[in-house]
């Protein structure tokens, strides 16, 4: 059976077709994995959102991560520039831990550049599990991980 297509390119940012490569991914992995289709589920994934505000009341920074499988998946960790070096970063990845722990989760998960924060990580018990070398170029980017205790 000879099936019929076309190619088109397109360099334009195209949220409509990210959309729908995404959710045809997740139907694939739906099928294949009954992980995958479980955590689907409302209220499946459970959030944790840390924020940390000055005493204006502004955010100044904080962490956002995801409890599924058993594991916190860090997504994203900041502080302005002035609130670093003071323990800050510590309480809250403490904290994070401590209510994914609450939560069932018993492994943490995140990824960090080479510029980032990668020494703070592995003071904190996390190992690195896989690194991408040149990424971005002179750089690399690593993908962290901690048992939870």
């Amino acid at each position: 059976m000879k099936l019929n297509y076309s190619i088109g390119v397109s360099l334009e940012k195209n949220d409509k077709f990210s959309t729908y490569l995404n959710e045809q991914i997740k139907e694939f992995n739906n099928v294949h994995s009954n992980h995958h289709k479980a955590i689907r589920k409302k209220d499946s994934v459970q959030p944790i959102n840390i924020m940390v505000s000055d005493e204006n009341n502004q955010w100044i920074g904080g962490l956002t991560a995801e409890v599924y499988w058993n594991w916190i998946e860090i997504n994203y960790f900041w502080f302005k520039e002035e609130y670093r070096g003071n323990g800050l970063g510590g309480t809250l990845l403490d904290k994070a831990e401590k209510e994914a722990m609450d939560k069932g989760a018993n492994k943490a998960l995140l990824t960090t550049f080479e510029f980032q924060a990668r020494a703070f990580y592995e003071k904190k018990g996390y190992e690195v599990v896989g690194e991408i070398k040149d990424y971005p170029p002179g750089s690399s980017y690593f993908t962290m991980v901690k048992k939870l205790m």
